[in-house]
Formats: C-alpha cells, sequence, structure tokens
C-alpha cells in the first residue's frame, strides 16, 4: 500500500473549501495588534496570544532590529557547541529570577522546551501524570521519553490521587500540567497538585506558556496568582506569547537545569534561538517588569468581555483569565461561524480535534490588555449577533 494513501484521500480541508467556510490560513500583512489587516480588509484581532501588546511596541521592535545589527540573523548552530551568546546567557539569568528559580535554560520554541525537558528527564523507570487536556508539546515529550503516561480527567484531582496511589512507589513520578489551560481558559488546581505531590513523593511541573505575564499581579505566572511558586519544580514558559517574540524556556533548580543542558537532544541537536528573538523577548520581559500595570489591564480587559458576553445572552465557563472560549459544538458550525465573523471584520480561532474533545468544539477568543472598550464592544455584538443567526449543523450540512 502507498503510504501517501491517507494523502490522496484526505477531505475534510476540500469539502470546506469548497463549501466556502474554510477557517484557517489568513494571511497576516499588519503587525499583531488590536486591529490588523488581512487579505486586504481589516480585522479587529481577538485571536491572538499578544496577551500585552508588545509585538508592536517600539521598544521591543528596536531591540531586535539591534540583536540582528551587532549579532547577524543567527548562530549557526547549537548553544552546545558554537551557538551560545552573551546575551543567551542573560536572558536565562533574567528569567530566573523573575519567575523565582535557581536556573534557567531557553529553548528555539516553547514546544521544544517541554519536548526537551519531559525527554530528558523522564525514562522508562518514571511515571508522567499527565492532565488529558495538556498541550501536544507535552504528550509528545513523554513519548520521546519512553516514561510510562498516566493521563488523568481535566482538573480532576480524585482521579489523579486515585491513580497516584495505584502507582508503583519505586519509580519516579512527574505532575505535568498547564498553568492555564490554552483552549478553555481555566485554570489548575495548584493548592491541591502541590498537596498530592507532597503527598506521593512526586515531581511538579507547570507549563505556564499562557501564564507568564497573564497571572499573578506582576505576571509571573499561576505560581504567583496561587502564591505558591516556590512549590512548583520546574516551570515551563514560552516567548511566543507575552514576550513578544520566538522561543521558550524552562525554570528549576541548577542541577536539574544543567543535567537537561547536558542530555536533552531537543536542545543540544537545535540551533540556538536567533539574536534577534533573545533581544526580543528580554526586552518584553524588562517592559514586564517596570510596567506591572499591563497585567492589571489585561485582567480588567477579560473581565469586562466576560461580563459583556454575558449581558448579551451567551454561556460562557467562568475564568480569571483572557482566553474565552465560546462553545460551539460541532466542526462545522464551528468554521461556519469563524468564517462569518472574519467577513464581518473580527478575527477569532476554530477550535476542532483534536485539539478538543469530539462534541466540544469552540471559538477561541484571547485578549491584549491594550484593546479598548469600543473595539470590544463591537466584537462582542459581532459574535452575538453571527450565533443567534447560525444555521444548526444539519441545515449547514443540506
Amino acid at each position: 500500500m502507498d503510504i501517501f494513501k491517507k494523502a490522496f484521500t484526505y477531505e475534510t480541508a476540500k469539502i470546506a473549501k469548497a463549501g466556502g467556510y474554510y477557517p484557517y490560513f489568513h494571511e497576516l500583512t499588519t503587525k499583531q495588534d488590536v486591529l490588523v489587516n488581512m487579505e486586504g480588509q481589516e480585522l479587529i484581532m481577538i485571536g491572538s496570544n499578544n496577551y500585552l501588546g508588545l509585538t508592536s511596541h517600539e521598544e521591543v521592535i528596536k531591540a531586535s532590529v539591534d540583536a540582528t545589527l551587532k549579532y547577524g540573523t543567527g548562530v549557526s548552530g547549537s548553544r552546545f557547541l558554537n551557538g551560545t551568546l552573551d546575551i543567551h546567557k542573560k536572558l536565562e539569568k533574567d528569567l530566573a529570577e523573575f519567575v523565582g528559580k535557581e536556573d534557567a535554560t531557553i529553548f528555539s520554541t516553547g514546544y521544544q522546551s517541554n519536548l526537551g525537558f519531559i525527554s530528558a528527564i523522564a525514562g522508562r523507570n518514571d511515571i508522567i501524570f499527565s492532565d488529558k487536556e495538556n498541550h501536544a508539546s507535552i504528550y509528545d515529550g513523554i513519548k520521546l521519553s519512553y516514561a510510562e503516561v498516566v493521563r488523568y480527567n481535566h482538573n480532576d484531582m480524585e482521579d489523579l490521587e486515585k491513580k497516584l496511589m495505584e502507582a508503583s512507589p519505586n519509580k519516579g513520578k512527574l505532575i505535568v500540567t498547564d498553568g492555564v489551560f490554552s483552549m478553555g481558559g481555566d485554570l489548575c488546581n495548584l493548592p491541591k497538585l502541590v498537596e498530592l505531590k507532597k503527598k506521593y513523593n512526586a515531581r511538579l511541573m507547570v507549563d505556564d506558556a499562557h501564564g507568564l505575564g497573564v497571572m499573578g499581579k506582576t505576571g509571573r505566572g499561576t505560581g504567583e496568582h496561587f502564591d505558591l511558586n516556590d512549590e512548583i519544580d520546574i516551570i515551563m514558559g514560552t516567548f511566543s506569547k507575552s514576550l513578544a517574540s520566538s522561543g521558550g524556556f524552562i525554570a528549576g533548580l541548577h542541577d536539574v537545569i544543567e543535567y537537561v543542558r547536558h542530555h536533552s537532544r531537543p536542545y543540544i541537536f537545535n540551533a540556538a534561538i536567533p539574536p534577534a528573538n533573545t533581544m526580543a523577548a528580554s526586552k518584553s520581559l524588562e517592559i514586564l517588569k517596570r510596567e506591572p500595570e499591563r497585567v492589571k489591564a489585561l485582567q480588567d480587559v477579560g473581565n469586562y468581555v466576560r461580563s459583556g458576553l454575558v449581558k448579551r445572552g451567551l454561556k460562557i465557563k467562568e475564568s480569571v483569565t483572557p482566553i474565552i472560549p465560546i462553545y460551539t459544538y460541532t466542526p462545522v458550525r464551528t468554521m461556519v461561524a469563524c468564517n462569518l465573523l472574519f467577513k464581518m471584520g473580527v478575527y477569532v480561532n476554530p477550535v476542532l480535534p483534536p485539539a478538543t474533545v469530539p462534541g466540544e468544539c469552540l471559538i477561541r477568543t484571547s485578549f491584549m490588555s491594550t484593546h479598548p472598550k469600543e473595539l470590544l464592544d463591537k466584537a462582542m455584538d459581532t459574535i452575538v449577533s453571527v450565533l443567534n443567526n447560525l444555521p444548526s449543523e444539519e441545515e449547514l450540512l443540506k
């Protein structure tokens, strides 16, 4: 059988394109901001992870350009060999200090941060307990580690404790969870996770890709939000969201981070993060520390949208994050809704399986600290109008 058969017989995207409701790969021709231009049309952007609005900040752009002029466009090698710059080490020191850990090391992407840490620290004699709604990069890291994986029901601490009780006491145990879940926008139950990790002699890793710059009074993340930062063994963060760049990091005890530097294949055999990305993240972190009011503004925007959607008659999940999912349940209904919103000047993200479980498709909206209320009101009015007039799945498929 031809290994390409699956590609030749894949019809889902073709059907959506033929039906005029394919919602992916829209071309952006401006900076990521509250207003963007896509394919010649101005849209309100509520589908970006640019939480603090820093991708268009003049200081961040200048830092990125200056780094390219000084260091060139790339490093031409891995961190392990010729690819370590002085600005890499400074950023690692600043990140470790910011999240309250002994040490940190940076990866080329947030995805590789999870992949690189988990695959290095876990092995065949270990067990990883993973929330079922964790990011795909966590699951891929687990696969690469060859550790046993035990999935527990989303945020179900009773289910997690039952599985911890059943686990062999002779195996190393790592509990891994998103801090802020990227699709549902809800928080992990960090207080209970800390209690369980202590009770069952496990270590705890929090993927705070959507928590850094978002949660806590100063944007230090989920640990700060719950005042439990010291109880988290490993914090993972990314630069592609609040820090307005591309890349990621892990932070924890120095000995653990040093072990990863010498054993992580995605770290050792991958080119280091380019100078422009490094300095963009570094400058964004500097601004975050200097202007913590951006975090408060972001939280205020999230609260404003949640209350506004409820007042307009939409049912939404309770949360405290700037990620607000609107459930549309079925794939075609979700894609059609997102396509209609695009045509009406609002950009959102359609979320379908495998990013969500079947029957729980959703429109993912996410917001920036820089969103003005008039744009938020216009976006909310448009969303409600589209959803109130959206046909059922059966009618759409006729």
